[in-house]
């Protein structure tokens, strides 16, 4: 069975080193399949990449337009020139996410080199999915696949099985958001 990695935390870089060890990967002419999780906007660097990647690159999303809370509270939050929804998980986010977990396992069976399922521990924490379902997928690594997993809150379950914690932690950042183009998207 191939590694399990995780990148955790409330800190910003988790997708960051995801996508680092995907980039060395396909220099390795590894074929890599990234499937995001609450996550729709197709403007970020690593979704427009894909196209100049192949065969080696494929990413995929599976999220609603909007950012998920815990409550039911809804607002809207205007960070980096960006005016988002913000709002309590819907039934239709549970099933994309189903639709995602389900797709990743179709994935493995073709055996890629690399699996990132960015997002998942966050999906799993906002109740999205199960930690049993995640489980489940990483029951069925093949031996040649390794998985990165990312998301903000890693349930313990998951602490537990991935083979690599990595918890990036928010020590200093600017009182202002930033939304630099290439670096946070």
């Amino acid at each position: 069975m191939g590694y399990v990695y995780l990148y955790f935390g409330t800190g910003g870089g988790k997708t960051a080193n995801a996508l680092g060890l995907a980039l060395r990967s396909v220099g390795q002419a590894h074929r890599v399949v990234i499937v995001q999780f609450m996550k729709w906007w197709t403007e970020t660097g690593e979704y427009k990449i894909q196209d100049r990647l192949q065969p080696y690159y494929e990413i995929y999303q599976y999220g609603r337009q909007g950012w998920l809370t815990a409550d039911d509270a809804k607002m809207n939050v205007e960070m980096g020139g960006l005016n988002l929804e913000v709002r309590g998980v819907e039934d239709a986010d549970r099933d994309v996410a189903r639709r995602g977990l389900e797709f990743a396992k179709r994935k493995l069976d073709a055996s890629p080199n690399l699996l990132v399922l960015d997002e998942i521990c966050l999906a799993v924490h906002l109740g999205l999915l199960s930690e049993d379902e995640v489980l489940g997928v990483l029951q069925k690594i093949p031996e040649c696949t390794d998985v990165i997993l990312t998301g903000r809150y890693a349930p313990r379950r998951l602490l537990e099985r991935a083979d690599f914690v990595n918890e990036i932690i928010d020590r200093k950042s600017p009182a202002k958001f930033v939304m630099t183009k290439g670096i946070q998207f």
